[in-house]
């Protein structure tokens, strides 16, 4: 049994049920009954006695005095609240909760529940919220049944998403790098629009939904994420983020992104607006390879070597050849923009690739002496090797050495292209900053439990994922904060938060809050994430 409060909009009135929960053996699901118990007190948060008609002859139980506190048990409880004391001090830290507030007035601390739900029970669904509730202190303070999830996750609009962007965005770092990537999240609904066959980046053979997200280099935290249809490549998505980012209100902006974010279109379109980058490259394209063979014998120089990396690096200023095309006027812009390329050789990189390359010309080798030819080794077998055969001599394999050295010297390099002067290590170092959204795509996957979507309509997608983001905002900053502190050479991330989790605290009608013991290792934890040491109320 358990307490449920409900807001009614017609009304403005909020009431409280007993909710009593079931097995239906016959529709093999989980069933709700509900008791009106009374209306719930805004000022004091005290449950009033009503049938819900307004009828006055029946008896009405004196109110319970309680004494002033922040909080007002209607019943003894004693829960966990150490883990979620912990991220509702970073929820008040980051701004979540006031935005939250603000956007959705009526249901932001059942979100920042459902939050904190998702960051603590690592991989876990959210139909087990109701078992949680019952060991757990948390904004909400009673259950989140799961068709009121679905629900819930409906009344998330694109407006209310879009405010609570600007209002996220007024708090961020100026002047750093955004770590902008994708990631492909398969599902097995046919009702979602946008779940397409696509480039699946986890290469399972499911449609997917795309979600792009944008991280602050510095602050280590997302602030934006798109969804768009699983067939939509990356390199396609530039420009509308660009432009909601404009109306977003985010101003000037400086970008990290891989390779596959590419096209000419897209670096004219970031000249354009005049927005910095530092962007990944294949060395295939022609304009790469040609500046790369100009100072091939001078990247490798001891001048050139970083040791902590292993690896040499080399910056030349070449001219991006711009275009801008111009409907309204029926003309096309030609012009010349600077741009600089960071060519990198690593040692590592260049080992283990080139050892890979010989075996693989070794097999290819091996297959063609034996007749065992293989119909997609096709294409490499004409690259790389002059067959012949004779009746004499049978079959006759050679080398074509020319081929192979050069597809040999480019082994172990890699590229970089930017529109803003930094030395070829600092923009190496900006660049591999984009690993905080690899980090935080797998959150989402493991830890938050979104591999696979599990929702039917359009709205509960939405929701789902907006409650997903407001936790990863959450796992984000504790990461940061963990790998400041040098927490991580003691805890991983679960073992810091279960350490913390089992810190009891105690209510009691008509008394404040009592918090349990707290271990020194604990007041530790705390004291490094700069956090204050929860106490009684």
């Amino acid at each position: 049994m358990a307490i449920v409060k409900q807001y009614d909009k017609r009304s403005g009135i909020t009431y409280a049920y007993e909710a009593t929960y079931h097995w239906d053996k016959e529709k093999q699901q989980s069933r709700c009954k509900r008791k009106l118990i009374g209306r719930v007190d805004t000022t004091t948060g005290e449950i009033n006695p009503t049938d819900g008609r307004c009828r006055k002859d029946k008896p009405i139980e004196p109110k319970v005095i309680t004494k002033r506190g922040p909080v007002v048990a209607i019943e003894s409880r004693h829960m966990y609240y150490g883990a979620t004391y912990l991220l509702e001090a970073f929820s008040e830290e980051l701004g979540l909760t006031a935005d939250l507030r603000t956007c959705f007035p009526d249901i932001y601390n059942q979100l920042l529940s459902i939050a904190f739900y998702l960051v603590l029970e690592d991989n876990t669904p959210l139909y087990r919220f109701e078992k949680w509730n019952h060991t757990h202190k948390h904004p909400h303070g009673a259950d989140i049944a799961s068709p009121r999830s679905s629900e819930l996750f409906s009344e998330i609009s694109d407006e209310k998403i879009t405010k609570f962007f600007r209002l996220q965005a007024k708090r961020r770092i100026e002047d750093e790098y955004w770590a902008y990537d994708s990631t492909s999240i398969s599902s097995y609904s046919e009702t979602l629009t946008q779940v397409q066959y696509g480039k699946n980046k986890e290469d399972n053979k499911l449609p997917q939904l795309n979600l792009l997200l944008v991280f602050g280099e510095k602050s280590g935290l997302p602030f934006y994420y798109r969804k768009l249809a699983g067939n939509i490549p990356d390199s396609k998505t530039v420009k509308n983020l660009l432009e909601d980012l404009d109306i977003l209100g985010f101003g000037k902006t400086k970008f990290v992104m891989d390779r596959g974010f590419y096209s000419e279109q897209n670096i004219n379109g970031l000249y354009r607006e005049h927005i910095k980058f530092l962007i990944g490259v294949k060395l295939s394209l022609a304009f790469i390879k040609k500046n790369l063979d100009e100072v091939y014998d001078d990247i490798r120089m001891p001048m050139n070597f970083d040791a902590s990396t292993n690896t040499y690096g080399y910056t030349v200023t070449a001219d991006w050849d711009y275009t801008q095309e111009r409907p309204y006027k029926g003309d096309t812009i030609k012009d010349k923009r600077r741009m600089y390329i960071h060519y990198y050789y690593n040692i590592d990189k260049g080992a283990d690739e080139e050892t890979a390359f010989d075996k693989r010309i070794a097999g290819l080798y091996k297959e063609l002496k034996e007749g065992k030819r293989v119909d997609a080794h096709e294409k490499a077998y004409a690259v790389f090797f002059e067959v012949k055969k004779t009746p004499k001599r049978g079959i006759t394999v050679t080398y074509k050495e020319e081929a192979i050295h050069k597809a040999r010297r480019y082994l172990g390099y890699f590229s970089l292209i930017a529109n803003e002067k930094m030395d070829a290590f600092t923009a190496l170092h900006f660049y591999r900053m984009k690993d905080v959204v690899e980090k935080g795509f797998g959150n989402l996957r493991e830890r938050l439990n979104l591999r696979r979507l599990l929702v039917s309509s359009e709205r509960s997608l939405e929701g789902k994922i907006f409650a997903e983001f407001i936790a990863l905002i959450l796992v984000s900053h504790l990461h940061r904060k963990m790998k400041e502190a040098k927490l991580y050479d003691q805890y991983t991330m679960s073992q810091l938060l279960d350490k913390l989790d089992v810190i009891e605290c105690f209510e009691s009608p008509g008394r404040s809050l009592r918090v349990g013991e707290i271990l020194t290792k604990q007041e530790v934890i705390y004291e490094a994430l700069n956090v204050s040491i929860p106490a009684s109320s």
